[in-house]
C-alpha cells in the first residue's frame, strides 16, 4: 500500500469533484403509493431542475409526466403535496402556470383548472363525487393571498374550485374517511407557524357536497397537531406535542367533551420522542397504516431515528430494523412500506420494505456516485456545552483521504454549517457536498442550533425571541469546542448556510469575531426588510423569533447584520437566485455593497432563474467550487485542482485572516 502523501489541509486532491456530484445527483421526494405501483418525484439539476413524477408499475420504473411538465406547487412557496395517484390517473400541479392537470394511463396530461392566479396543493380524491378536495391559494387580489379548501369537479373545467372552507389564514391536509362520510383537515392563523399551533378539525360531508358543522378534535394556539390520517376502518389518528413531545394520538369521539376538545383523544405510546416534524412542506408523513391493526411509524428519540410498528389495540411498539440511518416521507400499503431512506455513507434512495420479510429493495438512489471508503468522512454524533448551562448538537466530519496526511504539527480548517429552517434539522445521512470538504482536508460541523426539530418542543423554543443569538451561540461554541479539543484551527474557522442559515451565517460573521470568513446562500441580512417583503406562510413569522414589528424595530434593527458592517471584519461570499421570493436578490446586494465600501474582501454571485434554493446542475457545481475557491484565496492553501475563479473584490493575498 501507497504511504499517504503529505500535503496540507484543504489541499488534497479528492475524487468527489462537483462534476462527479451535479452529473450523477437527483433531488428524490414525494412518494405515493395507488395499490402496489409505488410513485415518486425527481428533482433533475440535469434538466435544469425539472420535477417529473416517476412510477414503477409492475416491476418497471419509467418516467409518468412528459417533458416541459415541472410537478412543482408554489403554495406557501416552499410547496409539497404536488400530485397525488388514484387507480393508475396522476393528478399534479404544474410549476410554469400553477394549473391542476389529470394524466390518465397512457395520455398526455390535460388541465383541470382554468388559468387564473391559482395555486393548488395536498389534494385527496373524492371518488364518489367525482371531484378532488385540496388547499388553493388564490392570488389574484393585492395583498396577501387568500387561502382555503376547495373541491375541484373532475367533469368540467371550472371556475377554479367551490369554496368548502374559508376564514382562516392557512390550511393543511384536507382527508377524507375511507367512506367519505367526513372530512378532517388542519388550520392556523397569524402570527402562529404550524409548529407553533394549529388545530384539527372534522365535518360531516353532506349529499350535496359541502360540509356540515365543524368540529375542533384537538390544538389550540400552543399545540401543534401533524399529519391527521384516517385508519382502514375508519378512525382518526394524528401527532400532538401538547406534552412537549409530537406523540400519536386517537380521536374518541364517544368521549367528546365541549370544555377540553383534547379529552377526546387517547395517547398511543407516550415516550420523549419525536413522531411528527415541523410542516413545512405540504404533504409530510411520518407514519401509515398496514392495516387497521397495524401502524408502521419513524420517530426520533435522543437524536436517532427509528423505524417501528405499533399495534392499534395492544398499543405495543416494536422496532423494525433496517439498514438506513434516516427516514422520510414514509408511506405504507397492504404488506409494504415505501420510504426516502439515508445513511451515512451511501446516497440517499427511494426503498421497499417488505413488512413479512423485513426484505429491503433499493428503488432508486439518488446518485450513482460510489466512494471508496477511504475517502468517506463517518459523521460522530457531537453534544457540546453552550450558553445558559446547556447542550447543544451537531454532527462532526473529520477530515478523511487516504490518500494524503498532513503535517503533524496542522490543525485543519473547520467549516460549520448553519441549517435553514430554521425550525428544521440536519441529519447524518451522506451528503457528498459535506464529503467535497471532508475529502479535501477540510473538518466539517453540521449544527443542530437550538431551534432545530428533533429534540422536543422546549429545545424548538430556544430560539423564541432569540433568533440570532441562541443560533449564532450555539455555531460558535461548537466551534470553540473542536478547536478547545485540538480537532480545529482557531485561525481558520469559517461557516456557511443558506436562508435562514444564511442569516446565522451572517449575524455570527457580524456579532462575533471568531469565524474568519463565510458564506451565505440566499441568506437574510436585513431583518426590517424580510419582515416587510416576504411571501404570506412566513410573513409573521418573525413575530416568534424576534419579535411584533413595528412595534419591536429597535430589535429587528439591532440584529440585522446590515446595520452592523462596522462590526465585520473578515471575507465573505453571497450566491443568489434572480428569481428568489422568500429572500428577494436586495437581501444580498444590500450587504454586499456595504462591504465594498468597508473594503473587505467580497464576491457575489447572481444566478439567472434560480429561486429559493438551487436546482440547476451548473449553478449547484459552481456554488460548491465557488466557495472552495473563496476560502483558498482568504486561506492561501493551494488548491489541487483547477476550479473556475470568483470575482474577489478588496482582496489582497495571505491577508486574511
Amino acid at each position: 500500500m501507497t504511504a499517504p502523501c503529505l500535503a496540507p489541509y484543504g489541499s488534497w486532491k479528492s475524487p468527489i469533484t462537483s462534476d462527479l456530484i451535479v452529473a450523477s445527483s437527483i433531488r428524490l421526494g414525494e412518494i405515493e403509493l395507488d395499490g402496489e405501483a409505488i410513485y415518486w418525484s425527481e428533482g433533475r439539476p440535469s434538466e435544469g431542475g425539472r420535477c417529473p413524477i416517476v412510477g414503477m408499475i409492475e416491476g418497471e420504473i419509467h418516467d409518468i409526466t412528459p417533458s416541459p411538465f415541472n410537478v412543482r406547487t408554489r403554495v406557501h412557496e416552499y410547496g409539497g403535496g404536488s400530485y397525488f395517484v388514484s387507480e393508475g390517473t396522476v393528478y399534479f400541479s404544474n410549476f410554469a402556470d400553477q394549473r391542476l392537470y389529470r394524466q390518465s394511463p397512457g395520455a398526455a396530461p390535460e388541465p383541470l383548472t382554468p388559468e387564473i392566479e391559482f395555486r393548488y396543493a395536498d389534494a385527496v380524491s373524492d371518488r364518489s363525487r367525482n371531484r378532488l378536495i385540496c388547499v388553493r391559494e388564490d392570488h389574484r387580489a393585492e395583498g396577501e393571498a387568500v387561502n382555503a379548501i376547495v373541491a375541484i369537479d373532475c367533469a368540467a373545467l371550472e371556475d377554479g374550485g367551490q369554496v368548502l372552507l374559508s376564514g382562516s389564514d392557512f390550511y393543511a391536509a384536507p382527508r377524507l374517511s375511507p367512506d367519505g362520510s367526513h372530512l378532517c383537515w388542519l388550520s392556523w392563523n397569524h402570527p402562529n407557524m404550524p409548529w407553533d399551533g394549529t388545530e384539527l378539525w372534522v365535518a360531516t360531508v353532506q349529499t350535496d357536497g359541502s360540509l356540515g358543522k365543524a368540529e375542533l378534535i384537538a390544538g389550540g394556539l400552543t399545540e401543534s397537531i401533524f399529519q391527521p390520517e384516517w385508519s382502514p376502518d375508519g378512525r382518526l389518528y394524528f401527532v400532538s406535542d401538547r406534552t412537549g413531545w409530537w406523540n400519536l394520538y386517537r380521536w374518541n369521539p364517544a368521549a367528546r367533551s365541549l370544555n377540553s376538545p383534547s379529552a377526546s383523544s387517547e395517547a398511543l405510546c407516550p415516550k420523549a420522542a419525536e413522531f411528527g416534524q415541523p410542516l413545512w412542506v405540504f404533504g409530510m408523513t411520518t407514519y401509515g397504516f398496514e392495516s387497521a391493526d397495524s401502524l408502521i411509524c419513524t420517530y426520533i428519540e435522543a437524536g436517532i431515528q427509528h423505524l417501528a410498528r405499533l399495534d392499534t389495540h395492544s398499543l405495543e411498539l416494536t422496532e423494525i430494523q433496517i439498514p438506513f440511518a434516516n427516514l422520510g416521507g414514509l408511506k405504507v400499503g397492504k404488506g409494504y412500506a415505501v420510504f426516502a431512506g439515508g445513511s451515512a455513507t451511501a446516497p440517499g434512495a427511494i426503498a421497499r420494505l417488505d413488512l413479512r420479510t423485513g426484505e429491503v429493495s433499493v428503488l432508486r438512489r439518488s446518485s450513482d456516485l460510489t466512494v471508496d471508503p477511504g475517502y468517506l468522512s463517518v459523521p460522530e454524533v457531537l453534544e457540546f456545552p453552550t450558553e445558559n448551562g446547556l447542550t447543544a448538537f451537531g454532527f462532526y466530519y473529520a477530515p478523511k483521504n487516504q490518500d494524503y496526511a498532513a503535517p503533524a504539527d496542522e490543525k485543519p480548517p473547520l467549516l460549520v454549517k448553519s441549517h435553514g429552517g430554521p425550525t428544521a434539522s440536519t441529519s447524518a445521512s451522506f451528503n457528498p457536498g459535506i464529503q467535497y470538504w471532508t475529502s479535501r482536508g477540510i473538518a466539517v460541523l453540521d449544527v443542530n442550533y437550538g431551534g432545530s426539530t428533533g429534540y422536543g418542543r422546549a429545545y424548538r423554543e430556544r430560539l423564541k425571541g432569540n433568533w440570532g443569538i441562541v443560533d449564532v451561540d450555539d455555531c460558535v461554541n461548537g466551534a470553540k469546542y473542536l478547536v478547545a479539543k485540538g480537532l480545529a484551527d482557531g485561525d481558520r474557522l469559517c461557516i456557511d448556510g443558506g436562508s435562514a442559515g444564511g442569516y446565522t451565517t451572517l449575524a455570527a460573521l457580524t456579532f462575533r469575531d471568531v469565524f474568519k470568513a463565510g458564506a451565505s446562500f440566499y441568506g437574510v441580512s436585513d431583518l426590517e426588510a424580510l419582515a416587510r417583503d416576504t411571501h404570506k406562510f412566513e410573513s409573521r413569522y418573525l413575530d416568534g423569533l424576534i419579535g411584533k414589528y413595528p412595534e419591536e424595530q429597535e430589535i429587528y434593527v439591532a440584529r440585522s447584520p446590515i446595520h452592523a458592517v462596522d462590526q465585520l471584519s473578515c471575507p465573505l461570499i453571497f450566491f443568489q437566485g434572480d428569481e428568489d421570493k422568500i429572500v428577494p436578490p436586495n437581501q444580498a446586494e444590500m450587504m454586499v455593497d456595504a462591504l465594498k465600501i468597508k473594503g473587505l474582501p467580497v464576491a457575489y454571485v447572481l444566478y439567472e432563474g434560480e429561486q429559493h434554493g438551487f436546482r440547476k446542475s451548473e449553478n449547484i457545481k459552481r456554488t460548491l467550487d465557488g466557495e472552495l475557491y473563496f476560502y483558498a484565496q482568504v486561506f492561501g492553501f493551494e488548491l489541487a485542482d483547477a476550479v473556475e475563479p470568483v470575482a474577489i473584490e478588496n482582496l489582497v493575498l495571505n491577508h486574511f485572516p
